[in-house]
């Protein structure tokens, strides 16, 4: 099929786009980015993120954007196509990202840190920078990680199951407060109807998926497929036997963690245990 030929001449790129469309809208407003952020009431230098490209802001400054604008929900609806653009992500990741986007329900095995979708923004910046990202790279990977929340939000979100290794939740961040939040979060997700939260505790002894952290996607097909990653790499699982064998050790781990509700108090009370910033 011959590629689509740009009318416009706009970027066709949805980061870029939504930057590019900021960008003409204030000039075609002959506003300085000073008087968009006294008009609309966010910090100058977030609005000249924006259209760098650098950042997409989040839901409610864009909603104060096209209220301003006048552009009747076009900015919005240009930041979600942004927020869940796959190419955002780094290149490894984009075939997972497309069929996670389409998944029916999710199931996911954490070994040492939360599953993206339920982490703060705190934990993707302290984890990311690890892998040596740095400056507008590492933010907007970290938006992208954060972009993937909205799955699980809306008015029918997809299952999501989710078994944490007591490892995730004595890994802490270096920045106390950052860590506080997250596990403040995976308390708050604990209770959400879509989301089944699981701990498994040290004692729970060895089980096949020890050193794996796994993700299977149920599709809109039927098919489920599998997707495992470590420190070094991410591997999409999609041979039917191979998944079965993955699903197994799965269900086999799960009899071992705690129920839901102990999970919840488990990680409520790791929080209580949870150092805070020192007093000045």
């Amino acid at each position: 099929m011959p590629q689509r030929r740009a009318i416009t001449g706009r970027s066709q790129e949805p980061r870029a786009r939504f930057a590019e469309e900021l960008r003409l809208l204030r000039h075609g407003r002959g506003v300085s980015l000073r008087g968009v952020a006294e008009a609309v009431g966010w910090d100058a230098s977030q609005f000249g993120k924006m259209e760098n490209g650098h950042t997409l802001g989040g839901p409610e400054i864009v909603e104060a954007l096209d209220q301003y604008y006048g552009t009747s929900g076009m900015l919005l609806t240009l930041w979600e196509l942004a927020v869940a653009d796959p190419t955002q992500f780094r290149e490894q990741y984009r075939r997972y990202m497309i069929l996670e986007a389409e998944a029916t329900s999710l199931w996911h095995y954490a070994v040492s840190a939360p599953p993206g979708l339920l982490q703060t923004a705190g934990y993707a910046r302290e984890a990311l920078a690890v892998g040596w990202l740095t400056g507008p790279e590492l933010e907007q990977q970290v938006e992208a990680r954060l972009g993937r929340r909205q799955l699980l939000e809306g008015e029918a979100p997809p299952p999501f199951r989710v078994i944490l290794s007591e490892a995730v939740l004595r890994t802490s961040l270096r920045d106390a407060a950052a860590w506080r939040e997250q596990l403040a979060h995976l308390a708050e997700m604990a209770e959400r109807a879509n989301i089944t939260l699981q701990v498994l505790p040290f004692n729970a002894g060895p089980h096949g998926l020890m050193n794996t952290a796994v993700m299977f996607l149920r599709l809109p097909n039927g098919r489920a497929v599998a997707y495992s990653e470590n420190d070094l790499r991410g591997e999409l699982v999609e041979e039917n036997g191979s998944v079965e064998l993955l699903q197994r050790r799965y269900d086999a781990m799960r009899d071992l963690a705690l129920p839901p509700a102990e999970s919840r108090e488990f990680i409520l009370r790791t929080l209580e245990e949870a150092p805070c910033e020192p007093s000045i």
